[in-house]
């Protein structure tokens, strides 16, 4: 078991917040606090693949093709929106991975909560959360990779004050890039041809995404970024990065 992660002993509430939840590794549905995910499993790896927002069809594509023909778990989020709803709220799934951030993530439609009904929700993530990562973690050593689309002009520039180092490649679009969390995976990649940032480094005071606790687990995590409707583009980097990092 990973050294930092430390699964809390599981009360009633946890178990109404993971419905479906198995220590069986072949589990066909995982639910983080309603937040509903489909799990297709083939054969048996140590890499783990995730979408985690439902409106990067793109992404979603090529990780449906991708697990038919490859060994591995993928998690796909259900809904079809990038937010989901939560409590009387809606929420980023990717901002809902530590408290600081899903503080922030619950305040982006309702800046205004009472005190208690606030904290009665960051609670109900807290007891929840280790045991998702728990289920969505490869073995220790294995691979953890994000598949994600861009389309609102986000870009590799964004990550770089967040990054300790960076490739960028002079004739690749900035959509299109990589972020790491391991400074090996780092090494092989930025020989390849795409951009590529290492954050190695954890900030207390993030923005609640998959990558920090993957980083805080000592989990190697790789999210491969591209814009939507690029799916050659995202295919020709996913295999780049399984062939560079798979064992």
């Amino acid at each position: 078991m990973y050294s930092i992660l430390k699964i809390k002993k599981t009360n009633f509430l946890s178990f109404f917040c993971l419905i479906g939840l198995s220590f069986a590794m072949d589990i066909s549905e995982l639910s983080y606090c309603g937040i509903d995910f489909q799990v297709k499993k083939n054969g048996f790896s140590d890499v783990n693949y995730i979408l985690i927002h439902g409106d990067e069809e793109t992404a979603r594509m090529l990780l449906s093709e991708h697990i038919k023909k490859n060994k591995g778990k993928a998690f796909f989020i259900k809904s079809k929106e990038r937010e989901v709803v939560f409590g009387p709220t809606k929420v980023d799934p990717n901002r809902i991975f530590s408290r600081t951030g899903a503080r922030k993530a619950l305040k982006k439609f309702r800046p205004h909560w009472d005190h208690k009904e606030l904290t009665k929700l960051l609670e109900k993530l807290d007891e929840s959360r280790n045991i998702f990562l728990f289920n969505i973690f490869p073995s220790e050593g294995g691979l953890l990779i994000a598949l994600h689309n861009n389309f609102r002009g986000y870009s590799v520039k964004d990550e770089l004050t967040n990054s300790q180092l960076h490739s960028i490649k002079k004739d690749k679009n900035p959509r299109d890039f990589i972020i790491c969390t391991d400074l090996k995976d780092y090494q092989k990649l930025k020989k390849g041809p795409y951009n590529v940032v290492l954050q190695n480094i954890i900030d207390e005071d993030n923005n609640g995404s998959l990558s920090w606790p993957a980083l805080e687990n000592g989990v190697r995590y790789v999210n491969i970024e591209t814009r939507l409707g690029w799916l050659s583009q995202q295919r020709k980097m996913l295999k780049f990065v399984e062939s560079s990092l798979r064992k």
